[in-house]
């Protein structure tokens, strides 16, 4: 995997690839612009994002073939963010090896330390406000933002995130399954690391918290309204209804994620009935409060629905709050016909409006 997409720097002074010279270059752009716009919110955010960008991917795989030049960028690195990057580096590979982190003081990180006081101590002696003001409420931001950053990428297992625009911005930093799996893969193969299932997020971790406006806590909130659950069957019933013709053989049905309020197995059990209706749901509880609602025997796997896994059926249905590589399934649907819950703005294959008020509507993808 990795062989695939290093693109090896042969006879150059970087060791893997060509691309980490994109790093390096942001790295010196990151320094210049705190130089030039010497705020806090530039402190907090450049600290943030190249911690997890250009600092974590040196981490991992110093970019230079000489050691010297990897000593002088982690120096320039701890000077920038502030962080001994030897020291963070003992405390993520402790992360990355499951253990209890317990620092050493090795010569690196003497040197490193020195650096980042002696960088202190000459702006509290020569620019006091701009320390005091500026610098110091910018750095435990941007510490702050790292820590929430990684509290979420990994709070209740952890999460990748496959959005293209955090992905270019952050270097594929939302590929954080795949980076777990294996934490030696170049930071340009990771999107090719990537599986069908993956556990995955449509927020990235930093905004992940922002989950109690979730689809899911949105579900919650009509399970508790007759109105809400009349006008949700009804406009998504009206949406199935106009696909149907298009729907081909539908003999065994995999409704996912059909826990919480079960419309999608209210709806077909009408549409459909003489087909066999299997709720894949990865919530024990999800699915307990389904079997509440439906109020009749139906078939349900615990699990997080796999392609590969969970196969054998006519039609799928992927829910809007799928966690899993969406696009993946659009380009290779995992049945003959395969239902997407999306966003209106989100038109693919045959597709029906469900409501302009829920800005959703239901594509039809065969194979």
């Amino acid at each position: 995997m990795q062989a695939v997409a290093v693109d090896a720097a042969a006879d150059g002074i970087l060791r893997y690839s060509r691309r980490d010279a994109l790093l390096v270059v942001f790295a010196a752009v990151h320094g210049a612009v705190l130089v030039a716009t010497p705020l806090w919110p530039i402190v907090a955010l450049g600290l943030w994002w190249n911690s997890n960008t250009v600092s974590h991917n040196f981490i991992h795989k110093p970019f230079f073939r000489s050691q010297a030049w990897n000593r002088m960028f982690s120096c320039y690195l701890t000077l920038l963010l502030g962080i001994p990057q030897s020291l963070w580096r003992q405390r993520h590979l402790a992360h990355h090896a499951g253990r209890v982190w317990r620092w050493h003081l090795t010569p690196a990180i003497l040197v490193e330390l020195v650096l980042v006081l002696s960088l202190w101590l000459a702006l509290l002696v020569w620019q006091p406000a701009f320390f005091v003001i500026v610098y110091l409420p910018g750095y435990f931001a941007g510490l702050a933002l790292c820590w929430l950053h990684g509290y979420y990428e990994h709070r209740r297992g952890t999460l990748s995130h496959y959005g293209w625009i955090y992905n270019r911005l952050f270097f594929n930093d939302g590929f954080h399954v795949e980076h777990h799996r294996n934490p030696q893969i170049h930071w340009t193969a990771l999107p090719q690391a990537a599986r069908m299932g993956t556990p995955a997020s449509g927020w990235p971790a930093v905004l992940r918290w922002l989950a109690f406006l979730s689809l899911e806590n949105l579900e919650r909130w009509v399970l508790h309204s007759k109105l809400l659950q009349w006008f949700v069957l009804r406009t998504h019933e009206r949406a199935f209804q106009r696909l149907l013709p298009e729907l081909g053989v539908a003999n065994r049905v995999a409704i996912v994620g059909g826990g919480l309020f079960p419309r999608t197995v209210l709806i077909l059990r009408r549409l459909l009935p003489e087909a066999q209706l299997v709720v894949i749901d990865a919530q024990a509880e999800n699915i307990q409060t389904a079997r509440s609602l439906i109020g009749g025997p139906i078939e349900c796997i615990c699990e997080w629905y796999d392609p590969s896994l969970h196969t054998g059926f006519d039609v799928v249905v992927i829910p809007l709050s799928f966690k899993g590589d969406r696009e993946a399934l659009y380009q290779q649907p995992s049945a003959q016909t395969v239902f997407f819950h999306d966003w209106i703005w989100r038109r693919r294959g045959t597709s029906a409006i469900v409501s302009v008020l829920m800005l959703k509507r239901l594509n039809l993808v065969r194979s």
